[in-house]
């Protein structure tokens, strides 16, 4: 079965084909991850996952969605981290880092107290973005980032990379969908600048080549470099899928080894066709027309469609998400499935 079989990319070998997904947490303390992280993350190891990604961590403080997500823009998130990295990998599991920055999307408050915009009176901070444009009615219009902010940028993601690594992460991943920052320049729907980050094709993906290049620079070449993109904003006149591959054939020479293919979130009036795998179609156009490994992601829930996704060169890779949070146990449930074993920890091995 494809799903069990090992992935080697750069020096780095995953045991199964089976990916926690990025997954918000909103429970962070000044960027810092807390008991809860350890929790969950570790819980997705103990569960047979080969790679853990942490959620959204931000590049800078006003870079976080909201007060309560995770960071790594101080020196001191790297210990905060470490013995999270250190557990994951200890249960036979590489541990990857989701680099993020929200721009006009940040300042909101978690989902469980509403998720709208916090006002700087109420303790937010104001969002930027490539444009003046705001996400929706009753958010904040964003400071319109100048070309020396837009380079600080760049600086903050190539550090976050670098208290990443020595943080323990074996692999980052550039966060270019969702509506945030990066997707904000890439779409012409929030990208309506007219210097050398807009208007063109060319001028719109220069912020996620630059920041790729950055990262590259200083992430070991031995290690993976991950994307994820929003493959279509489900809009009219927005990014769409063709745009998206050609962005793939731009990273794939910076060494960027894997686009995490997800859609939409850049604006509220998008109309998504939601389905079983709705999203793995993308996977494939991008894995087959930019030549580069891609992940899956979105409403796959068993393993037989998981197995199918790969068998049939869709993917390379299952990005699991809300079936992961409503079972971290789901890869060896899939494993019994399709008739294979994978070894549990010593701890349960009663139990198998």
């Amino acid at each position: 079965m494809k799903l069990f079989t090992p992935l080697k990319i750069r020096d780095i070998e995953l045991k199964n084909r089976i990916v926690v997904s990025p997954m918000c947490e909103y429970s962070a303390k000044d960027g810092h991850p807390q008991a809860w992280h350890m929790v969950h993350l570790g819980s997705r190891a103990v569960g047979g996952a080969a790679l853990v990604m942490t959620e959204a961590s931000a590049v800078e403080a006003r870079g976080r969605i909201s007060a309560a997500d995770a960071g790594i823009y101080d020196d001191a998130h790297i210990e905060s981290w470490r013995p999270i990295t250190d557990f994951v990998k200890s249960q036979g599991a590489v541990v990857g880092m989701q680099l993020a920055h929200a721009g006009r999307k940040a300042s909101t408050a978690e989902p469980w107290k509403g998720g709208k915009p916090v006002s700087i009176e109420a303790g937010g901070w104001e969002p930027v973005g490539p444009s003046a444009v705001a996400y929706d009615n009753g958010y904040t219009v964003p400071h319109a980032m100048s070309a020396s902010e837009i380079a600080d940028i760049v600086g903050a993601f190539r550090k976050a990379a670098q208290r990443a690594l020595a943080a323990g992460f074996q692999i980052v991943e550039i966060h270019a969908a969702h509506g945030y920052l990066l997707h904000q320049f890439l779409s012409p729907l929030s990208n309506k600048r007219d210097d050398h980050y807009g208007g063109s094709f060319e001028n719109r993906i220069r912020l996620a080549l630059e920041v790729a290049r950055a990262v590259r620079e200083v992430w070991p070449i031995s290690l993976p470099l991950f994307c994820r993109v929003s493959a279509t904003d489900w809009a009219d006149g927005g990014w769409d899928v063709g745009e998206c591959v050609e962005l793939a054939k731009g990273l794939k020479p910076l060494d960027v080894d894997l686009i995490d293919a997800s859609s939409a979130g850049l604006v509220p009036f998008q109309k998504i066709a939601v389905g079983a795998g709705y999203q793995v179609p993308f996977a494939e156009a991008i894995r087959k027309q930019a030549g580069i490994l891609t992940g899956a992601v979105g409403m796959i829930t068993d393993a037989a469609q998981a197995d199918t996704i790969l068998t049939t060169g869709q993917a390379d890779l299952i990005f699991l998400a809300r079936e992961l949070l409503r079972d971290p146990y789901w890869p060896r449930r899939a494993a019994q499935e399709l008739h294979t074993k994978i070894e549990p920890p010593v701890q349960y091995q009663r139990a198998w």
